[in-house]
């Protein structure tokens, strides 16, 4: 099924039949990705007497119990209620259009290699996603004023669809990266990390509050700037997909919660 699409620098066609999966797969009985050494997503038969919940067990169909933690175990999304006293559910503010947006290939760097700085500060063997990074990856022209960002960091490999980050620190943005995306009009942002903070940075959650443009302290909804904003962790971007312009769809289930398990689906572009 093909759509045209038309910017001002010129109308498009994208294969709607044929989009690219940016979501890691979950497999409920092998390896998993998994941050914050959270438990295994997990999944059962629902059985009750005279209902084992399962075919091989005898049941008349299928009925199985999911068991997980979306910031932890796979692709989500979150909005600004993860950070909030109130609740926002981050389904009812996704949007339903696909979105114009950029994928960008960034090098972590040391904290040496910056003036960037973080909050709290960088440790020497921490790697970062930088302003300048992120300024040199940015294309010279693009159709569209992106309004999502699709991060892809580098080395990029297979590893990432079940990699276990609970170890270590993984790469996170600067607060300089974090403002530029802001002052670009990002306001969905997708990543192939675990999260965009500090694994262990004290409660900060700088780069998260800085995007949601909620102060330093605060857990009032009322008090963020950019509450329709998300940021979609953990996802994962193919080599076989280009750096440039694209249509970024979000496809999340009407699950109430700051963050749910979500299918990020890229459009290529053809002139």
């Amino acid at each position: 099924m093909q759509a045209r699409i038309a910017f001002e620098a010129g109308a498009f066609e994208i294969d709607l039949a044929h989009p690219v999966s940016l979501a890691l797969e979950l497999d409920f009985t092998g390896p998993q990705p998994r941050h914050f050494a959270a438990p295994r997503a997990s999944s059962r038969p629902y059985a009750v007497p005279g209902f084992p919940g399962s075919v091989a067990g005898g049941a008349s169909c299928n009925c199985e119990v999911l068991t997980l933690i979306p910031h932890c175990n796979g692709t989500h999304t979150e909005c600004v209620g993860h950070l909030t006293r109130e609740r926002l559910d981050a389904w009812r503010i996704v949007p339903a259009e696909p979105l114009p947006a950029v994928v960008l290939s960034v090098a972590p760097q040391p904290p040496g290699a910056t003036r960037d700085s973080t909050d709290p500060a960088a440790e020497v063997r921490d790697l970062l996603v930088t302003r300048a990074a992120l300024e040199r990856a940015w294309p010279a022209r693009a159709p569209f004023a992106a309004r999502a960002l699709i991060l892809r960091t580098l080395p990029n490999g297979p590893d990432k669809r079940t990699r276990d980050y609970s170890d270590g620190t993984p790469p996170y943005l600067t607060r300089a990266a974090a403002e530029l995306l802001v002052a670009r009009g990002i306001a969905h942002l997708i990543v192939d990390l675990p999260s965009i903070d500090r694994s262990h940075d004290q409660g900060r959650l700088t780069a998260h509050r800085i995007f949601f443009g909620l102060p330093p302290g605060s857990t009032r909804l009322a008090d963020a700037a950019r509450p329709a904003a998300t940021i979609t962790e953990l996802a994962f971007i193919p080599e076989a997909v280009a750096d440039g312009a694209c249509l970024c769809q979000l496809q999340v289930p009407a699950l109430d919660g700051d963050a749910v398990p979500s299918r990020p689906l890229l459009y290529r572009l053809a002139a």
